[in-house]
């Protein structure tokens, strides 16, 4: 990670960040690293409170990325508000992306991986493939080309990280970064407040993808190379 310098982060919804990676945020941010977000979807279905509405549930969340973000030591937060469990690979979104992907500039990406057996949510499919897709069309001069006649040349990542994936190739240790970890995902109250044993379980998962390298908690990730 010596020469990876800015950091972005795609995700899916308010919370997944934190949930797939916050303790290498914290880490990366507590070295230097600049990390910043861009969250897909507004969270707006993401309730088992019959009284919450769409409007509110979005905003309630947003407020709770931004509070988890800040903790973190991440610079910035872009939300792109589309709305939650409707998400489909199609041009409006590769555009959006690519385009941020050329303005910010990253050195390595991280996102969700669309090929994990079994990935439920429709939205982190999407956005994994997106992503991929967007990162080619950022890299690749002749991809959009009003992008050139406003500035934002092509820009090549050096490395994407997907996370959560069937055959990690990354583990970083975050031992001394779970707490923050936990404090971070705390800020999402709407999505733990009815999983009681949500924080044994978050570290539960730490120590499980630690185990394989003797790492009390540890984050995992598949790097592909650009």
């Amino acid at each position: 990670m010596e020469k990876i310098g800015k950091i972005l982060v795609i995700s899916a919804h308010p919370d997944d960040p934190e949930l797939s990676c916050g303790g290498s945020i914290a880490k990366w941010t507590a070295e230097g690293k600049e990390v910043i977000y861009i969250i897909c979807t507004d969270g707006n279905k993401g309730s088992k409170d019959l009284e919450m509405n769409p409007y509110q549930l979005a905003a309630l969340r947003e407020r709770e990325q931004e509070a988890a973000a800040q903790l973190l030591g991440v610079q910035r937060v872009i939300f792109l508000r589309h709305h939650d469990g409707e998400l489909e690979v199609n041009s409006i979104l590769k555009v959006e992306l690519a385009l941020l992907i050329r303005y910010i500039k990253p050195d390595l990406v991280i996102t969700h991986d669309p090929w994990r057996p079994y990935l439920i949510h429709p939205d982190h499919r999407a956005v994994g493939i997106a992503v991929t897709d967007a990162i080619v069309a950022a890299r690749d001069h002749l991809f959009f080309p009003a992008f050139l006649a406003i500035g934002l040349d092509a820009h090549r990542p050096k490395s994407i990280y997907y996370t959560f994936p069937e055959k990690p190739d990354i583990i970083v240790d975050i031992t001394e970064f779970i707490e923050i970890k936990l404090r971070a995902i705390a800020q999402h109250s709407t999505q733990i407040e009815t999983i009681p044993d949500w924080q044994e379980r978050i570290k539960q998962m730490g120590a499980r993808f630690g185990e394989k390298e003797c790492l009390a908690y540890a984050e995992i990730f598949k790097q592909v190379e650009l």
